[in-house]
């Protein structure tokens, strides 16, 4: 059976980008990015959004107000491109540009759950803040990992990741600081359908 992880990398108050800051907020360390090429193989899973988004990087775009991607950035679009990719959509047109993806029609929830109980190795998300909320309210999310940067960007930030989301419960699993400023935090999460009525021995 294969494992699902939702994997986010965040500013401190939740948001995926910001409007004029680079990939990582530019705030990536050499911990973090051998952390990085150290992650096991999966079969990468996103939405309509984010495949235009990256895919558009891999076929020689740039973020707004770059010239051109960084090293560390090009070398994440690099690793994606080679890595299998599920994309969810209902307005994408077959065939799919960009290399090693396949277009998944059906409902994403329903496709998942059958990606999990037949396959094996590890399922994870890229983005698709809209698709990580669907399965996690479904409850298919073996993982949930969170990696903040030491940014708060109130003015600028795009993409809230938490708005929509149901109650959380959430059991530690694991956490580490990279380059004496980046944390990760990693849970296995539980859907509540109401808040504990008690406080936690």
């Amino acid at each position: 059976m294969s494992e699902l992880l939702v994997d986010f990398i965040t500013s401190l108050d939740g948001h995926a980008s910001g409007e004029g800051w680079p990939g990582f907020w530019g705030l990536e360390g050499p911990e973090y990015l051998a952390w990085l090429g150290e992650q096991p193989e999966a079969t990468y899973l996103m939405g309509a959004n984010t495949y235009r988004l990256m895919s558009g990087f891999a076929a020689g775009g740039v973020p707004d107000g770059q010239d051109e991607l960084r090293p560390e950035e090009e070398a994440s679009v690099d690793e994606l491109t080679q890595a299998s990719k599920m994309v969810f959509s209902s307005s994408l047109e077959e065939p799919l540009t960009w290399a090693n993806s396949t277009l998944v029609r059906d409902d994403a929830v329903e496709a998942v759950r059958a990606m999990k109980s037949s396959g094996s190795g590890l399922l994870s998300t890229i983005g698709s803040l809209s698709l990580c909320r669907s399965l996690l309210s479904a409850g298919l999310v073996d993982r949930f990992r969170v990696v903040m940067f030491p940014v708060i960007t109130g003015a600028t930030g795009e993409e809230r990741i938490y708005d929509g989301y149901p109650d959380v419960a959430l059991e530690m699993i694991e956490h580490r600081t990279f380059d004496g400023r980046i944390q990760l935090v990693e849970y296995k999460p539980r859907v509540l359908e109401h808040p504990p009525l008690g406080v936690p021995a």
